[in-house]
């Protein structure tokens, strides 16, 4: 095959113009500035680049149009992340160069907004409900939502539960009172104890355990979408990449909406975005950046009673999934126990089941779960 470029020039093309649709991902945009680049400097002629922008679905569109000058200098440049018009003068070399977002985690936050935005309006959405715990996952998400479709349209509920502690209510309260959001507290412990009634016969004698904890999940699922039958609100899902990878979520529960804003941002990136949303003023309250994640579906319990601390989660995640690297070469690139590796990608091979019934998540990274990453549900080698 020949490149199609040489081809157009040698015939006496005198500018290339390409014409795309390249989603956005973290550090896409420098990959892409100079593959552009050097195809101007080794071509000596210029190069524009015009590129879709918004949200489609899962894929975000970063837009970021370019021209480059036969000797690499950028003559044009658009905005990202939303609709703009520059002008090149392919003759003289002039044009207009809009500011930049530099700051990739800014890139990604602002690519999360617009993809939101696109996907509520598109689905001919005006208002959005999420479920707040009062922790730092659902405190991201609703920032997102407030900063795409407006604080105004944007309701938090507070569902709290029998092991739910006083703090989380609070620090919802706090969230919805710095973005400006309508909350809603319903307490879901007179429900909980009407399921333990209505299963008190079949669960006679058996010790409490994971069915218990998540009818509580099954149980806020149920009051989201009874409030989006209601009122037209389309619910945002607060999982993040992290969780969903290893199946700490739960099917028809905290996985139940019309859109998993942040299910491919792992959980050490959504702190470093939750702090990108606190830059310019405390919308995201304290405590939400410092307690132990927790589902608080029973007493006292954290995260890390069965997940690995979230640092080393996310490194083996990021190899396995994004990297596609085995076991074997995780473990050695971090040295890592590989009895630890291999028991954290067994679970993100059998938990593929939950993803396939998760709603479409956003995509930022290179290796999205469900676009791109296709796995067999039923999988005996897993087994």
């Amino acid at each position: 095959m020949g490149d199609p470029i040489t081809e157009l020039v040698g015939k006496g093309s005198g500018i290339v113009l390409n014409i795309s649709s390249s989603p956005y991902t973290l550090g896409k945009r420098a990959i892409r500035h100079d593959m552009l680049q050097a195809t101007a400097k080794r071509h000596q002629v210029p190069v524009v680049y015009v590129n879709q922008v918004g949200g489609n679905d899962s894929l975000i569109f970063d837009g970021s149009s370019v021209a480059f000058l036969p000797d690499g200098r950028v003559a044009a440049l658009a905005r990202s992340f939303e609709e703009d018009l520059v002008f090149f003068d392919s003759s003289t070399g002039a044009g207009d160069v809009r500011p930049q977002i530099t700051d990739e985690l800014e890139a990604a936050y602002r690519a999360l907004v617009v993809g939101t935005r696109d996907y509520v309006r598109k689905c001919g959405f005006r208002k959005v409900v999420i479920g707040l715990s009062g922790g730092i996952d659902s405190a991201l998400v609703a920032a997102i939502a407030t900063d795409a479709v407006g604080a105004e349209n944007v309701t938090g509920v507070a569902m709290p539960g029998p092991y739910s502690s006083e703090g989380s209510l609070r620090d919802a309260q706090a969230l919805a009172g710095n973005l400006g959001i309508q909350l809603l507290v319903l307490p879901i412990g007179d429900t909980f104890n009407s399921y333990h009634t209505a299963l008190e016969a079949p669960f006679a004698g058996l010790p409490s355990d994971v069915a218990e904890e998540n009818l509580q999940a099954r149980i806020r699922g149920n009051l989201l979408m009874a409030l989006s039958n209601k009122f037209g609100s389309l619910v945002l899902s607060t999982g993040n990449k992290s969780e969903m990878a290893v199946g700490y979520c739960t099917l028809y529960g905290d996985m139940a909406g019309g859109l998993a804003v942040i299910s491919d941002v792992p959980k050490t990136m959504v702190y470093e975005l939750a702090k990108f949303a606190n830059r310019s003023a405390l919308r995201i309250p304290e405590p939400s950046f410092t307690k132990a994640p927790s589902a608080e579906l029973r007493p006292n319990q954290t995260d890390q009673d069965s997940l690995p601390p979230y640092d080393v989660l996310d490194r083996i995640l990021k190899g396995y999934v994004e990297d596609l690297l085995s076991p074997e070469e995780i473990a050695e690139r971090y040295n890592s126990p590989i009895a630890l590796v291999r028991s954290v990608a067994l679970q993100v091979d059998r938990n593929e089941y939950k993803r396939k019934q998760a709603p479409p998540g956003l995509k930022v990274t290179s290796k999205a779960f469900s676009v791109g990453r296709r796995f067999p549900l039923a999988q005996k080698f897993a087994i």
